[in-house]
C-alpha cells in the first residue's frame, strides 16, 4: 500500500569546514567528483551537481512523485531548491579561498507543470554580477528538450569565512 523512500547522508561539518579553506570552484569540483560527501539536501531530494566552472553551475533532477504536492505535481519548494542551489553555487564557484556567501534573497517565476512524465530537469545558475559585498544570479529550470520551465534571480551576500571555520 505505501511507499518508502530511505536515504543516508555525512556530517554537514565536513562540508561547512572544507568550504572555508578551499577557493568555490575548487570546493564545488571536489563535490562534483565525488571527494566529498554531497550535502544532505542533494540526498533528500535526490539532485545531483553535474557541471562547475567559474560563474555558472549545473543541477539536475529526475521528478518522481515522492517531490509531488497534493494536487498531483513536483511541489514549487523542489523547483525553488534546485534554482536556490545553481544560483548559489554559480556565485560560490567564484569566490577566493576565505570566503563565503548565503543567500540574501530568491524570487522564482513558475512556468509550467513539472511531474514524474517530465523526464529530468537541469537548473543552470550563472551569475550576473558581482560586486565585493554582493552577487546577483540567476538561474533557469530546463526540461530535456530546453523548454523553460520555471526562472530565479538570487543576491547573495558575500563575507569573509569565520576564523572557526578557515
Amino acid at each position: 500500500m505505501g511507499r518508502t523512500r530511505a536515504y543516508q547522508w555525512e556530517d554537514p561539518a565536513i562540508l561547512a569546514e572544507a568550504a572555508g579553506r578551499m577557493a568555490g570552484i575548487d570546493f564545488l569540483r571536489e563535490l562534483q567528483a565525488g571527494r566529498m560527501p554531497g550535502p544532505p539536501i542533494s540526498h533528500t531530494l535526490d539532485f545531483t551537481l553535474d557541471e562547475v566552472e567559474p560563474g555558472k553551475a549545473v543541477f539536475s533532477l529526475t521528478p518522481g512523485e515522492e517531490h509531488y504536492n497534493p494536487i498531483g505535481s513536483v511541489h514549487g519548494g523542489v523547483f525553488a531548491t534546485l534554482l536556490d542551489s545553481a544560483a548559489g553555487c554559480a556565485v560560490q564557484s567564484t569566490l577566493p579561498q576565505g570566503m563565503a556567501y548565503t543567500s540574501l534573497d530568491l524570487t522564482v517565476k513558475f512556468l509550467r507543470r513539472i511531474t514524474a512524465d517530465t523526464g529530468v530537469v537541469r537548473a543552470i545558475g550563472t551569475v550576473v554580477s558581482q560586486g565585493r559585498q554582493t552577487a546577483l544570479a540567476q538561474a533557469q529550470l530546463l526540461d530535456a528538450k530546453d523548454r523553460l520551465l520555471a526562472h530565479a534571480t538570487s543576491s547573495c551576500m558575500l563575507f569573509p569565512v569565520p576564523p572557526s571555520q578557515g
